[in-house]
């Protein structure tokens, strides 16, 4: 027996201006069923859920919940509807404990008790087996613990529809397998599940069908047990793309930098980084494996000259003088004006990497305003290198002098690592690069990295799918708890050999033999 319909829309469009985000969109969401979003960046998916959610308002078509139509004008409307969205930036009060963040804002003509919140928020998280605690502080939580104090404060509302917007993004393997079991209950229980998502093993093995949109139109809502990752992907680029990572063997690798028992400690006295040693090689792809937070972070700020080091060597091996600098203690400028060009793509791409109210251009200049000799700003050079990047990694903007923060996180995404990889760097260090990327887009990224590494760049790579980095990378450097606990060679070792190392200083799998020779 087919289940009762939770949610229609009918011809659905939205613009914004003169770009349609949604072209006519018909789409239909079961009771007791996980329904995958599927598309490229910019495709509209987000943009559609934020009707549903009530942020936006259609411009033409209409929405039908339970087979009434349904006005939803805000995310109070949305709530009467028992309709919720779990967005991908929390929107949490830091200094406010869960249960007060989860009851914030609610009217409900009851008098306020604190003590009965709290006793709600635990049978609502026991019923669906989440783990929380009611009192804790959102600044002393982990990214898993902020995500379940936002589905639990939909859950709160009563909302039956919930919406989540890249729910894996930041989620280790471990808390994404934890956050499938407590929604695959809430279906069983018959509530309706709409996922966002780039992830197609995840869409796989969490969704009953998956709805596929491609430049802003619905191109088809398939079953899930009766397509394939191929079927799907062809779907949402409109094209058949591989999907194997090309990897050649290093040539010509020599010692590009050397970071030797490198610490570091945080203002308040915790270690994030200990005893740190590793080498990365010219023409060779180093990966760093490791759990959310174990300091792969802190080990990428430290080499920039963005984190204070404790004690150790980061040595840099220069290629045009022969000459090896210590970084340790230089800042980022002393590290460019020595030379030495270390490109960093940062997890967090408007906090660190790119100004938001910036155009595409002026995001470009960031780079190399210094170097301008007069009281003219030359915007020729970042209005080419921004239209290559555009059209190269096929930027979804109106134009360049688009502002970044207008941009799709995964469009935000390609114009930052478009921007470093432009700056040819002698090292190139990318933090989680294709995080909110489609799988396309993904593919295209791997590609440019791959193409540093036979230009004999060394590529430090920090990725959270193990899969991909057992396929990219020539070596994996795996780090737990701010130690290394092993490197290994990426063609022979296992995915379960480094996901014990990730969860146990002291791994016993060998460094692979030396490729390479110092200059």
């Amino acid at each position: 027996m087919e289940k009762q319909i939770a949610i229609e829309l009918k011809g659905i469009t939205k613009r914004f201006g003169s770009v349609v985000a949604n072209r006519n969109v018909d789409l239909t969401v079961r009771r007791g069923e996980i329904l995958a979003i599927l598309g490229e960046n910019g495709s509209g998916k987000t943009t559609l859920m934020n009707m549903i959610s009530g942020i936006y308002y259609p411009d033409e078509g209409e929405i039908y919940v339970d087979g009434e139509k349904a006005d939803i004008g805000s995310p109070k409307d949305a709530f009467d509807y028992k309709i919720g969205m779990i967005h991908q930036h929390f929107k949490l009060v830091d200094v406010f404990t869960a249960t007060e963040n989860i009851v914030l804002g609610i009217e409900d003509g009851k008098k306020y008790s604190l003590a009965d919140a709290e006793k709600s928020v635990v049978e609502i998280a026991e019923r669906y087996g989440f783990r929380v605690d009611p009192k804790k502080k959102v600044y002393d939580m982990a990214v898993s613990e902020k995500q379940t104090v936002e589905i639990l404060k939909v859950l709160y509302r009563g909302a039956d529809i919930l919406i989540l917007d890249e729910p894996t993004a930041v989620l280790t393997p471990q808390e994404t397998e934890k956050l499938f079991a407590v929604l695959r209950r809430m279906r069983e229980d018959g509530k309706s599940i709409i996922i966002i998502t780039h992830k197609l093993h995840e869409v796989m093995a969490i969704s009953d069908r998956v709805a596929v949109l491609r430049r802003g139109e619905h191109i088809a809502t398939v079953e899930t047990a009766k397509t394939t990752e191929s079927e799907l992907t062809e779907m949402m680029v409109g094209k058949k793309i591989s999907l194997n990572i090309e990897r050649d063997e290093p040539k010509g690798s020599v010692d590009r930098l050397e970071v030797r028992g490198v610490c570091c400690v945080s203002p308040e006295g915790i270690k994030l980084l200990d005893d740190v040693s590793f080498t990365a090689r010219s023409g060779e792809i180093l990966g760093i494996a490791g759990i959310a937070g174990s300091g792969q972070r802190e080990l990428l700020e430290a080499i920039a000259g963005l984190q204070p080091i404790e004690c150790g060597d980061i040595l840099y091996r220069n290629p045009q003088t022969k000459e090896t600098e210590d970084l340790r203690n230089k800042t980022p400028q002393q590290i460019r004006d020595l030379g030495v060009r270390l490109s960093f793509v940062p997890e967090d791409r408007l906090g660190m990497g790119l100004v938001g109210n910036m155009d595409i251009i002026d995001n470009m200049m960031l780079r190399s305003y210094r170097r301008g000799n007069s009281m003219f700003l030359d915007r020729k050079q970042p209005k080419d290198l921004a239209e290559r990047i555009i059209n190269s990694l096929e930027v979804v903007t109106p134009n360049a002098e688009t502002p970044v923060r207008r941009l799709s996180g995964g469009n935000v995404q390609k114009v930052l690592v478009g921007r470093e990889i432009a700056s040819s760097p002698t090292v190139l260090m990318a933090a989680y690069p294709v995080r909110g990327l489609d799988i396309n887009s993904s593919y295209t990224i791997y590609n440019l990295l791959n193409e540093q590494k036979k230009n004999g760049v060394a590529v430090i790579f920090v990725g959270e799918d193990l899969d991909v980095l057992l396929e990219l990378c020539d070596r994996i450097l795996v780090i737990c708890g701010g130690k290394v606990s092993g490197i290994a060679d990426g063609r022979t070792v296992t995915k379960e050999e480094v996901g014990l190392m990730m969860t146990k200083v002291g791994g016993n799998v060998p460094e692979p033999a030396e490729r390479g020779n110092e200059t």
